[in-house]
Parts: C-alpha cells; sequence; structure tokens
C-alpha cells in the first residue's frame, strides 16, 4: 500500500471516529489490567457488565488473594474462560505484591511476565495507562488491517502489529489503535459489514467481493506508486 493510500485510511479512520477510546470501564492501571486480562474471547460490554460488581468488590492485589479461588471464579462466572481466568488473576495478583510493591509495572518487559498478559494486554495497559504509544491487535485491528490491505491475508497478529508500526507515525499509534477497532467494531464487522456505504471500499478486498455478489461494481483503488 502507498503512503496516499495509507494516509487516506488514517484520515477517514479520524473523521469517522475521532473520539475513540479504549471502552473496557476502569479507573486505574490494576483495574484495566484486570479487564483487559478478562477480556479474551469477551466483548467489552460483557467484561463491562462483569466488572461492575467486582471492581466494587475487589480493590487491590490483596483482595483477590482473600477468597478460595471458587469464589472468584463465580464472580466472574459469565466470562468466557472463566476458571483459568481466575487462576491467571490471581497468580497476577500475587506477583504484582510479591515483586511490584502491589503496583502494575510501567514496562512492556515487565508486564508480559505476569500470568494472564500476552502482547496484546500488555500493549493495551502500557499505552491507556501509562501514556506510551503502542498498537495492540486484538480481532478487529487484524480484520481491518488485512481487508483494507495494509497487511497480507497471511500474516500472523506479531506481523500485523510490526506492519502498523511501519506504516503509521508513533505519535499515532495508540489513538489510530482504537479508531481501527471502532472501525471494526461498528463498520467494518466480521459478519454484516457496510461495504455498501463505506468511504474505503476501493481499497477494501473483501467489500469489493461482497459488493460484487450483491450485484454492485465496486470503485476502483488508486493504484500503487
Amino acid at each position: 500500500m502507498n503512503r496516499r493510500n495509507m494516509q487516506r485510511i488514517l484520515d477517514t479512520l479520524k473523521e469517522m471516529f475521532p473520539d475513540a477510546h479504549c471502552e473496557l470501564t476502569h479507573a486505574n492501571p490494576f483495574e484495566l489490567t484486570i479487564a483487559v486480562l478478562l477480556s479474551a474471547q469477551a466483548t467489552d460490554k460483557k467484561v463491562n457488565e462483569v466488572t461492575e460488581n467486582l471492581f466494587d468488590k475487589y480493590k487491590t492485589p490483596m483482595d483477590y488473594l482473600a477468597v478460595p479461588l471458587e469464589e472468584l471464579e463465580q464472580d466472574i462466572r459469565h466470562i468466557g474462560l472463566y476458571r483459568s481466568k481466575a487462576k491467571n488473576i490471581q497468580k497476577l495478583c500475587r506477583t504484582l505484591i510479591d515483586e511490584h510493591d502491589g503496583q502494575v509495572p510501567e514496562t512492556y518487559e515487565e508486564l508480559v511476565k505476569l500470568a494472564g498478559v500476552g502482547r496484546k494486554t500488555a500493549n493495551v495497559v502500557v499505552s491507556n495507562a501509562f501514556g506510551v504509544p503502542k498498537i495492540a491487535v486484538d480481532t478487529h485491528v487484524e480484520r481491518v488491517s488485512k481487508r483494507l490491505g495494509i497487511c497480507r491475508w497471511k500474516d500472523s497478529v506479531l506481523e500485523v502489529e510490526k506492519t502498523l508500526m511501519k506504516k503509521i507515525p508513533e505519535p499515532e499509534w495508540t489513538e489510530t489503535h482504537h479508531r481501527l477497532i471502532f472501525f471494526g467494531r461498528y463498520h467494518c464487522k466480521a459478519q454484516n459489514p457496510a461495504c455498501e456505504v463505506c468511504p474505503l471500499q476501493d481499497l477494501c478486498r473483501e467489500g469489493k467481493k461482497r459488493l460484487r455478489k450483491m450485484g454492485i461494481v465496486p470503485q476502483t483503488a488508486e493504484m500503487e506508486s
């Protein structure tokens, strides 16, 4: 993809979703870390429903360790993979207490050492809690990046992240991450994307296919330079 088309995508995302943000409800880095951990294979809406009561009951890492594992499991039972997530939450909290004075570490390198915290979770926490520019690749970011031709269909999640970091100016990483999520969540949905009214349909691989099936001749994207 050439620079002009990439800039057009960035400008369009900004115009469509100027106020895109993290939709996981949280009041501090610790709550954000727990929320993102819970969000694996779960919607932000469902996570927020669960954490509304969870964050009232548990305020500190010690609070999560003060109850039996089975009680924590029941508190998050409406979230997918709740048993393994409950175990990871307690392991994470133990590490925070033993190694970080009960505080969430501010670096990516330390975050990924915590139980249940992978690359995506660490990037979300570092960028949203500590203001470090990062691009976290979730299912929306990956889908949109591939449909628009920013990345290759066969690219791994890590390859998608590296490509986006290369093609997007670093100061815009975090805000673009949120805008890609909003674009994928509310416009370019997995099953029912709004291709017929999409301002980027001429750049979209999936959109062109869908429009042809609907009997609509898609626009032609600008040729690569």
